[in-house]
């Protein structure tokens, strides 16, 4: 990895030739990378969590001045909740991953002697801008490496001492390895997003990670394609046949384990038939943790009657905004449904179809609302905070996708790659096909796998030297 201050010109140039290198090294290479990077920040543990100390610190002082959001400070803290072991564990994770390149996804025999194939290839150049998150460099790394990828790397200031610890210790693991250093780089210079944004020549991906004034910038400045998501507005669906100890579990966990992660449930639906059986305890349990209910008349009113007096008091009365807004808090909004088709409807048009759930025993009410929500994830009876790629088995993710084309959900491994049309022939030409000419055979053909000769091996080898 390369901390550098060249200029957007020169980085994005720079990661192109590294990621025609990158993209021929051998899985053996690069999972040895991987090795050597978790290795490092393991043992770079204390050097790195001093650096995010200090990160803390300004970030506090930067959010009681009204300048940072608090969301934004507990994204930035690496030593909570077990956040650098995950980090580590996910690096570890990605290498025993299949590798994803050099895949063989389809074959089609077109004529005797002239075969096609589908076969894995990395996308090429990928630009993170991220906002915190300071593990988002390994998790980059990690996933960028084991699909082939270069990537630039742009932070926030909020997070610059710890990115500049990471980056460091990342870049001092790699000079033993074959990972050319360019491949990976972390930009240090300020006021360089918008240039970055106009690279379309080397950048083939850009994906920002961060607030929805990030990713809408993002989105409106650059020709790149852009993956990822603005907004994350959860939404769970609670029936009223759904016990009330499972419901209150699952709530509970989705907006208050994290609630400043995109997959923190923003709105709890409730079935009319629940406001007055299964809600209160569920309502109850979320006072207690200090969640702030933000209800519809109908709803209000039914937990008005059924809440001790004390807990009563604590309800609010939601506005209309509410089930638009993506509070990363413990805040919560609660509207009243009379039906599946209304909960469709609803979440269809205010959630940002990230990950929305339903809690039921109706095994035909599930699998109509799994059918008909569009979201990226949809769940049933569980929490929408199991959306994340370590838990989809993915080792890490580079983010999560709303988008509708080529990678949806938690992105790991398999969304950083794409595909090229290999066509094997003998002579064949296209003017011996057609009317009165040559027939094609358009057979589909078994998986073989993609396997090199010795001779093609062994020309892959001096390319990788610098001998081709």
């Amino acid at each position: 990895m390369s901390l550098t201050n060249a200029t957007p010109l020169e980085v994005a140039r720079a990661a192109r030739i590294g990621s025609r290198q990158l993209a021929v090294l051998s899985t053996q290479e690069r999972n040895a990378a991987l090795a050597a990077i978790h290795d490092a920040l393991a043992q770079g543990k204390d050097e790195v969590l001093a650096a995010n100390a200090k990160d803390l610190e300004s970030a506090n002082k930067a959010a009681e001045g009204g300048t940072l959001s608090a969301s934004l400070v507990k994204r930035l803290d690496l030593g909570k909740l077990g956040k650098y072991e995950d980090m580590l564990q996910g690096i570890l994770d990605v290498k025993e991953l299949e590798d994803p390149i050099n895949k063989t996804t389809a074959r089609t025999l077109l004529d005797d002697d002239l075969t096609l194939s589908r076969i894995t290839c990395p996308i090429g150049v990928l630009l993170i801008i991220f906002e915190a998150r300071p593990e988002v460099i390994a998790n980059i790394s990690a996933l960028a490496i084991k699909s082939g990828n270069a990537a630039i790397l742009k932070g926030g200031r909020e997070s610059s001492n710890s990115f500049a610890a990471i980056a460091s210790i990342i870049s001092k693991a790699l000079a033993s390895t074959a990972v050319p250093s360019d491949c990976l780089q972390l930009v240090q210079t300020h006021n360089v997003i918008a240039d970055l944004l106009k690279q379309d020549t080397y950048i083939d991906l850009c994906i920002p990670r961060g607030g929805n004034k990030l990713v809408r910038y993002v989105k409106d400045t650059t020709t790149i394609p852009v993956l990822g998501h603005a907004d994350g507005i959860c939404c769970t669906y609670l029936c009223a046949d759904y016990p009330a100890d499972k419901a209150t579990k699952i709530i509970i966990d989705a907006k208050t384990s994290y609630p400043a992660g995109c997959n923190s449930t923003e709105q709890l639906l409730v079935d009319t038939a629940a406001l007055t059986t299964t809600l209160p305890t569920v309502a109850q349990a979320l006072l207690q943790k200090g969640v702030s209910l933000r209800c519809d008349p109908a709803s209000f009113t039914g937990l008005k009657a059924n809440l001790d007096q004390h807990s009563a008091n604590l309800l609010q009365e939601a506005g209309a905004s509410d089930f638009d807004t993506e509070f990363l808090d413990y805040t919560l909004a609660i509207k009243t449904v009379p039906s599946l088709t209304d909960a469709i409807t609803h979440i269809n048009t205010h959630s940002s179809h990230h990950t929305d759930a339903i809690l039921t025993l109706d095994s035909a009410a599930a699998n109509a609302f799994l059918s008909a929500i569009d979201s990226s994830s949809v769940y049933w009876n569980t929490s929408t905070r199991m959306a994340d790629g370590q838990r989809y088995g993915f080792g890490t993710e580079v983010g999560i996708s709303t988008n509708k084309i080529h990678s949806r959900g938690p992105v790991g491994l398999e969304g950083l790659t794409i595909y090229k049309w290999v066509l094997v022939g003998d002579a064949q030409v296209s003017a011996e096909y057609g009317a009165g000419g040559r027939k094609w055979k358009h057979e589909v053909l078994a998986d073989e796998g993609f396997a090199r000769s010795e001779e093609e091996r062994e020309v892959l080898r001096k390319f990788r030297a610098g001998k081709q």
